[in-house]
């Protein structure tokens, strides 16, 4: 009589995949909360506008260890960090990241639009947050 062995790569995929939709939603939420539309998003994160129409839809979960993923998890953050400042006020966090910002030459908006400006905002972010 033979015992089958659980497969033990079951319940780690299960918490990647769950991993992987947590992310997607949390980026969809980020964004909707911000007013930012589809097109503005997928530059952000790197990825279609199509892309990010299936994501709502639940077609496509970013993946971690994929470029979407790690920007996705910036783009969080930013919000994260932003919605603190704010304290959760959804329209004061909109005028911030739409309106010019001299410490940005421009709006934030317009800034994270790449890799380094979306590290730039955040990292003014966190200091913003880090003032006593």
């Amino acid at each position: 009589m033979s015992v089958t062995q659980p497969n033990a790569a079951a319940p780690d995929l299960t918490a990647k995949t769950a991993e992987n939709a947590v992310l997607t939603k949390a980026t969809l939420r980020a964004a909707e909360l911000l007013d930012i539309t589809a097109r503005v998003l997928a530059s952000i994160i790197g990825v279609s506008e199509a892309t990010v129409s299936r994501m709502r839809r639940q077609e496509f979960l970013l993946e971690r260890g994929t470029k979407p993923f790690e920007l996705a998890v910036l783009f969080v953050r930013l919000f994260r960090s932003l919605d603190a400042i704010v304290g959760g006020d959804e329209t004061i966090a909109r005028a911030w990241l739409k309106n010019a910002n001299t410490a940005f030459d421009g709006s934030p908006l317009e800034k994270i639009l790449t890799i380094t400006g979306l590290v730039d905002v955040i990292a003014y972010l966190d200091s913003r947050r880090a003032l006593v």
